[in-house]
């Protein structure tokens, strides 16, 4: 005979266990924990990249800023070698130049020299023929000294060598170099009276002074007109 179940028996059942807990809804697993970490998972693979491609572009732009670098570098460096070749060239050149303008300017001198030259030998030895004669034509030897003297004049102007006018000017420091005194009252004080070197300019520039003996009052004499001139303004 079977048994029968009864009411108060199944009432008896403990409620709250497993057993009478309801299923879970099946969308609950999509949302459950292991899709949470798979997110996480994704997202720590993310930056991780950007951290790694971060990093590598900075080094490569790093490489190719020092590679531009090395580049200017070298061309700095090229140019510098050339504008030093360039430099010692034209140093090269310019002394080069100021040697043959030197050479120029000595060799159109002594081709105007060398006439002179040649007529001073000439008039020597003119001189010395007539020596050895009855009589020395002494008027011939003056003429030839003289032309002589003329032709090297002529050759100092070509030259742009004028000479100091000296004789009966007042003396002037800057192209006079003052050997003596002489007292005399034929010329003012302070004035030329004998040249006894000739003195010679190159264009404006003094080649030497001309030394002179300058005039001076003698005692009681007149005084330069220059002092009494300064002393009628005091």
């Amino acid at each position: 005979m079977s048994e029968e179940v009864t009411g108060p028996d199944v009432a008896a059942t403990p409620q709250g266990t497993d057993s009478a807990q309801p299923a879970p809804p099946a969308d609950a697993g999509a949302a459950g924990p292991a899709d949470a970490g798979d997110k996480a998972g994704d997202g720590d693979v993310l930056d991780v990249a950007v951290e790694v491609e971060g990093p590598a572009a900075r080094v490569a732009a790093l490489e190719a800023a020092l590679a531009k670098a090395e580049q200017e570098k070298k061309d700095n460096w090229d140019k510098l070698l050339r504008t030093a070749a360039d430099l010692e060239n034209h140093r090269r050149r310019a002394k080069r130049d100021l040697d043959d303008a030197r050479a120029e300017s000595k060799t159109r001198v002594l081709k105007e020299m060398l006439p002179v030259v040649d007529n001073l030998e000439r008039a020597l030895q003119h001189a010395e023929d007539a020596s050895k004669g009855a009589a020395a034509d002494a008027g011939a030897i003056l003429d030839g000294i003289r032309l002589v003297l003329r032709q090297f004049t002529h050759a100092f102007e070509r030259c742009d060598v004028t000479a100091v006018e000296a004789q009966g000017a007042a003396f002037d420091p800057n192209v006079h170099e003052a050997i003596s005194q002489q007292e005399t009252d034929a010329q003012p004080a302070g004035t030329v009276v004998t040249v006894l070197q000739r003195g010679y300019k190159l264009g404006d520039r003094l080649l030497r002074p001309s030394l002179v003996v300058v005039a001076k009052a003698p005692p009681g004499g007149a005084r330069p007109a220059a002092d009494a001139a300064d002393e009628s303004r005091s």
